[in-house]
């Protein structure tokens, strides 16, 4: 009798550790099997805010000086609105069904698959892995004007401000992607997210620097600068050359462009919304943190670029911080573009990381025993051959291509223009119709179809804009020669 009782003791002694020993596995991966996911609104908004307050904010007193103060600062509260809009578009197609417990969307071509379909998923995945790419080389550019920028700082405070003080970008672009290869070995978009909070923190730097000398150049000058209509048709730049009427235009469209790059995000959002645990339901926690990243990226862009142009009217410069408006405090230059740099090391990663997903996942499929080159154990890290192979490659061809179009602020331009219609509206809004099965011609289809049509033509006027820059620009440019 007591050895029944205690054989019912050890069986029901390992019953509950096996049920207690499962709950635990439960507990650690998700309703889809995958390892449990951590993401809160504050790191969702830490991604986009590393993702949208990049090198963009520093184009924005020039793009306001093309515009003006009636129009520029318009235009940023109208593409603030619109991208909070159709980021909670985007943000309703994570999950195809119940918005809580409906199958998963990884990616953004996944949305678009499992809500149109057809041939629009593969224009997706071009249009889309085709701007991460032009990021990354955008992103390469403007790190190597920030480090070329402090050693010409340091050169003026040494040698005077008439001094040309040239600098070559190439070798920093070389650094900066040296510096990349290490980065990109990190395995996957959820274990970056302590160097996108790092680079979020270095954003708010770099922009309260340029914020504050701006403020400091307007009470130097005792006014505001600028006018209601921006540039003027005969305005002559610093370097000599005299606005024309079509300069005119070229730069108002390579401006829209400009704003419409500060702003992007939309093609990594359902994977910034991949790292959310649930509950609540991620589409909700996406919505605030996106509500979030807007107020504050719409608040630091409107400081920013409408105190660059108060400070230096026409003459704002393409970078407010490596355009040399400002001379001094020296040192404190050096610390935001320093700050700068950082930043879009961790941008860079944010970017591409969706990109290095999207092409090892084809690779598993393809070799479903295993990647080849195999895994090797070093002990405090685990290396992939494949992805150390590839991953490198991407850097280098990234930096190879920088190197051959060092123009920041028409790279800049084209990279918004080419982005923002197809990525930023128009597969949000047809995703969204589609998911909510929202008739045609009923007040909220046409609604949005005027939304997306609206937008078009902005995308399509900024890309000409941008591209008129580049041809321009072309005429004096030397490959592997960029100086500044």
């Amino acid at each position: 009798m007591e050895m029944t009782t205690t054989k019912r003791q050890q069986d029901h002694q390992v019953e509950t550790m096996t049920t207690k020993k499962i709950d635990e596995e439960d507990e650690e991966v998700d309703d889809d099997g995958r390892a449990k996911r951590r993401g809160t609104v504050w790191t969702a908004a830490s991604h986009i805010i590393t993702a949208v307050i990049g090198s963009g904010v520093l184009s924005l007193a020039w793009a306001i000086a093309q515009l003006g103060w009636v129009v520029g600062p318009t235009v940023m509260l109208l593409f603030a609105a619109v991208i909070y809009f159709t980021s909670n578009l985007l943000a309703d197609c994570y999950r195809t069904g119940d918005p809580a417990t409906g199958r998963r969307n990884y990616t953004y071509m996944d949305a678009v698959k499992a809500n149109l379909g057809g041939a629009k998923v593969k224009v997706c995945g071009c249009i889309q892995y085709l701007n991460l790419l032009g990021v990354a080389i955008g992103y390469t550019i403007a790190a190597s004007i920030s480090m070329m920028a402090i050693q010409r700082s340091n050169c003026f405070h040494a040698r005077g401000e008439q001094d040309p003080c040239h600098a070559s970008s190439n070798v920093y672009m070389i650094m900066f992607g040296i510096v990349q290869v290490f980065f990109s070995q990190i395995p996957d978009f959820d274990q970056v997210w302590w160097l996108s909070i790092l680079a979020a923190v270095m954003s708010f730097t770099y922009s309260a620097v340029g914020l504050a000398l701006g403020a400091a150049q307007v009470a130097q000058n005792r006014t505001f600068a600028g006018s209601a209509m921006g540039v003027a048709v005969g305005f002559v730049t610093k370097t000599g050359d005299v606005v024309t009427p079509a300069q005119k235009v070229w730069r108002n469209l390579q401006a829209l462009g400009d704003i419409a790059f500060a702003y992007s995000y939309s093609i990594i959002l359902i994977e910034i919304q991949d790292t959310l645990r649930s509950p609540p339901a991620e589409a909700r926690t996406m919505r605030k943190a996106t509500g979030i990243s807007v107020v504050v990226t719409s608040v630091f862009y409107l400081l920013c670029g409408c105190m660059g142009y108060a400070a230096f009217g026409d003459d704002a410069p393409g970078n407010l911080l490596t355009g040399f408006g400002f001379y001094k405090p020296y040192w404190l230059l050096d610390v935001a573009n320093m700050a700068i740099v950082v930043h879009l090391v961790g941008a860079y990663q944010v970017y591409c990381q969706p990109l290095f997903a999207f092409v090892e996942r084809r690779a598993e499929r393809r070799w479903p025993n295993g990647l080849p080159g195999g895994d090797y154990d070093l002990g405090w890290i685990k290396v992939s051959v494949f992805r150390l192979a590839w991953r490198t490659c991407f850097v280098a061809v990234t930096t190879v291509v920088a190197m051959l179009l060092p123009f920041f602020n028409d790279v800049v331009g084209i990279l918004g223009a080419l982005g923002f219609w197809p990525l930023t509206v128009y597969f949000p809004v047809e995703m969204y119709i589609a998911h909510r099965r929202i008739r045609r011609w009923t007040t909220t289809w046409v609604g949005l179809q005027a939304l997306s049509l609206a937008c078009l033509l902005v995308s399509l006027a900024a890309a000409v804009g941008s591209i008129a820059g580049v041809l321009l620009d072309l005429k004096s440019y030397r490959p592997f020669r960029s100086t500044y």
